[in-house]
């Protein structure tokens, strides 16, 4: 049997990486593959870019890692809300300025999309969709629109980031999506960091979504620590402590 762990959306919370990491080890099982989106609304980008460096992890390019990795001002990031762009742009501005060129470059040499086998079943993982890296593969999105995806894919099994909701979704074509949720930033309600182990045996996959406990005050009170103009939005930690935004 084939034992894949994928985790991602990781916005440079390091207690949440250092926690997902500890229970992987735990429970004597490595970090195999990253899903991207190192840096932005957290506070620690080149503590968590060091670290997924130095664990060798194979990790795609998310979009917040691209902006960053560019020194661009677009995290190509979708806001709704007017509030939610202007503390995006303070967000993507406060880790413009707070990460170093090494890791930048490191950010901006990342693939686009990592192929692999899990068991006999063709996979592909991808930070938002095979076709965008800033596309948000939603759930509830019709069967006909994943179909679609996985035709262009040709592959059995999508892996996926960005959201920061995780599930597993089985189409009628046997064909399988999953979202890995997210480390450092989960908006499903519950303020755990989140990573998914995949077990394939032939074709058969199954899918075990963990959630692990981390010091959220410790990167909430960071986040609280940067000036409240010019620093990291003070809103996003509260977000962190309810797991939600």
């Amino acid at each position: 049997m084939d034992t894949i762990t994928i985790f991602g959306d990781i916005h440079a919370n390091l207690p949440a990486l250092e926690a997902v990491l500890m229970d992987l080890e735990s429970h004597g099982l490595k970090p195999d593959y990253c899903l991207g989106d190192l840096v932005g609304y957290g506070t620690f980008p080149n503590e968590v870019t060091h670290l997924i460096r130095t664990h060798q992890i194979p990790t795609i390019m998310g979009n917040y890692d691209q902006g960053v990795g560019n020194n661009s001002d677009d995290c190509g990031c979708a806001y709704k809300a007017d509030i939610d762009r202007v503390r995006g742009e303070q967000s993507i501005a406060w880790s413009n300025a707070h990460t170093d060129e090494d890791h930048k470059a490191f950010l901006r040499g990342l693939p686009s999309q990592i192929a692999l086998k899990i068991g006999d079943l063709d996979g592909l993982l991808v930070h938002g969709s095979p076709r965008k890296i800033n596309e948000y593969l939603f759930e509830d999105r019709p069967e006909d629109y994943f179909e679609r995806i996985m035709d262009a894919a040709g592959v059995d099994v999508l892996v996926c980031g960005h959201t920061h909701l995780p599930y597993h979704k089985v189409l009628s074509s046997g064909r399988q999506i999953i979202n890995a949720g997210s480390v450092g930033k989960p908006k499903d309600g519950d303020p755990r960091a989140g990573y998914v182990i995949l077990r394939a045996d032939g074709r058969d996959l199954k899918v075990e979504f963990v959630r692990v406990p981390y010091d959220i005050e410790r990167i909430a009170q960071a986040i609280e620590a940067t000036p409240a103009i010019g620093g990291m939005p003070h809103p996003y930690a509260e977000m962190l402590r309810v797991g939600k935004g």
